[in-house]
């Protein structure tokens, strides 16, 4: 009788063994960050299909093909809260985000928006993403549609086609509603307009990101406009790509964070998204008085014409040069995309001046800017933000990370570092070098923050039953190449990357891999 109990375990552990599950893939041995915040775990991560099925001791566990992350970092693939996909159909691979670990991305910021939306989302489908992308609907977008530039508040019944509007955006698939309040038309719509679009969005679950009214002077009170905006739509609120722009503002963080945790204490859902780099990046038409530019190129050209109102534009320009993001100074704005003349990319508005022979004044710098505007505008590099307020911002623990990056090519332009260094830059600089963050808490900023926020249980973490986004780093020598001098470089240290079960980093090299999902709100 024992023998046959024996012999009859011994086929059990047989056929058991001989039916061992194979999984698609295996990670082993790294330091597993779930991205909670947790301290890492040593320990295995198995894949099939687009999931995560196991993670524990799988050492005897078969695998179509097993990764060794002995000495590497394992972390869910990195959430881009605040990117700018603009060129996402041309660019479906995505490589300068996938190259820094990104695996989802939300597009439709400040703003601006595709639309319609689904038919979009329909396009995007069709062609095949290698990362995940979501989409905001764009006020600015919304606002133009109905009003085109027209510099004041809408009657009822253009209000009610806005609304309208939001709603056919949140119904396929928008994630919210992004605002950006400094450009135009944005910048003419009123605290109440944006309410009642915001309370659409609120309807369907979605959030609400707002650029800010003002950055730079004016900063404070555009604060308190974005928490009164999401506080009477009931409404989660992100203040996107949180900064404290011009020296006269430098240090004023320590109070819009105090505006944050204090709204936060009354029941008021704030967050902020950040990009770890002191200069922003925008068109030159923002250090233009958004009034002048109301109803487009040939009423900005009729205003010029009359001295009085072109004497009050220059004025206001070369306010903004001084105060706000011109740093005070002409060497701090760096021309970075310039379709009319492609050998300024690169070089500042100072060396334009020098190159024409003219005083480099912030008065003369003024009648550059005028020009470049006129003819079809320019994007620029700002330096006008301080390294403290940087780190302030970052370490709040309400603080998630954006790129607020361009989907880009080698080569294409001069871009601000962010749209390729981002997230190699967080990890690099500001954990490794600065100790401004703990690993734990840069990639909880990076993955289930950000997840938690969209509102996706099923991504941003590493855990069983979850879809498999995953990146496998080196944290002693990640970091970001790209530089303000010679942008166009990819990050090192990131080793692998998995999109959705899928390699599309392996060993450091780029796979065109395509399995990236159109993530639509509502829909799985």
């Amino acid at each position: 009788m024992r023998t046959m109990t024996f012999l009859l375990s011994l086929l059990a552990a047989t056929l058991l063994f001989g039916c061992q599950q194979e999984y698609d893939l295996i990670i082993k041995n790294g330091m597993v960050y779930d991205g909670s915040g947790n301290p890492p775990t040593q320990t295995d991560v198995a894949i099939t299909k687009d999931k995560i099925v196991k993670v524990g001791n799988l050492s005897s566990a078969k695998a179509k093909r097993i990764i060794d992350a002995t000495g590497l970092a394992v972390a869910p693939g990195f959430i881009d809260l605040h990117a700018h996909l603009d060129p996402l159909l041309n660019l479906p691979s995505a490589e300068s985000a996938i190259r820094q670990g990104v695996t989802t991305s939300l597009g439709g910021p400040d703003g601006s928006s595709p639309w319609p939306l689904g038919a979009y989302l329909d396009k995007a489908d069709s062609i095949g993403m290698t990362m995940n992308v979501a989409f905001l609907i764009g006020h600015n977008t919304i606002r133009r549609n109905v009003m085109k530039l027209e510099n004041r508040a809408p009657t009822d019944e253009e209000l009610a086609t806005m609304e309208a509007q939001v709603e056919q955006g949140m119904k396929e698939g928008a994630f919210g509603l992004s605002t950006g309040l400094k450009y135009i038309p944005g910048a003419f719509s009123n605290v109440d307009e944006v309410i009642a679009l915001a309370k659409v969005a609120s309807k369907y679950n979605g959030i609400y990101t707002s650029h800010l009214r003002e950055e730079g002077i004016g900063l404070l009170e555009a604060v308190y406009e974005a928490i009164e905006i999401g506080r009477a739509a009931n409404i989660p609120i992100i203040l996107t790509h949180h900064k404290a722009i011009g020296t006269k503002m430098w240090g004023a963080s320590v109070k819009t964070l105090a505006m944050v945790d204090s709204a936060r204490k009354i029941g008021i859902d704030v967050m902020m998204d950040q990009y770890p780099y002191n200069a922003s990046y925008t068109g030159i038409g923002v250090l233009i008085p958004s009034w002048s530019m109301a109803g487009g190129t040939p009423e900005f050209k009729k205003r010029l014409d009359n001295p009085l109102l072109r004497d009050s534009i220059k004025k206001a320009i070369v306010n903004n040069i001084l105060y706000d993001r011109g740093g005070a100074d002409l060497n701090r704005i760096q021309f970075a995309l310039v379709e009319w003349k492609k050998d300024l990319e690169g070089r500042t508005l100072r060396d334009w001046l020098v190159e024409r022979k003219i005083e480099p004044t912030v008065e003369n710098g003024a009648e550059l800017v005028i020009e470049a505007q006129l003819n079809g505008g320019a994007n620029c590099v700002y330096f006008a933000m301080d390294d403290a307020d940087v780190e302030r911002i970052m370490k709040h623990p309400q603080t998630m990370i954006g790129s607020d990056g361009r989907l880009v090519a080698p080569g294409d332009g001069h871009p601000h570092p962010r749209w390729y260094g981002t997230f190699p830059r967080v990890l690099g600089v500001y954990v490794r070098e600065k100790g401004v963050l703990t690993l734990e808490n840069a990639i909880q900023k990076m993955t289930m923050m950000s997840a938690d926020r969209l509102g996706l249980k099923d991504r941003g973490r590493i855990k069983e039953n979850t879809f498999a986004d995953v990146v496998v780093f080196n944290p002693q020598t990640v970091k970001d190449k790209s530089t303000f001098q010679n942008p166009h470089q990819y990050p090192d240290g990131i080793d692998y990357v998995v999109v959705n079960g899928t390699l599309a980093v392996d060993k450091g090299k780029f796979i065109d891999a395509r399995t990236g999902m159109v993530l639509r709100k509502g829909s799985k």
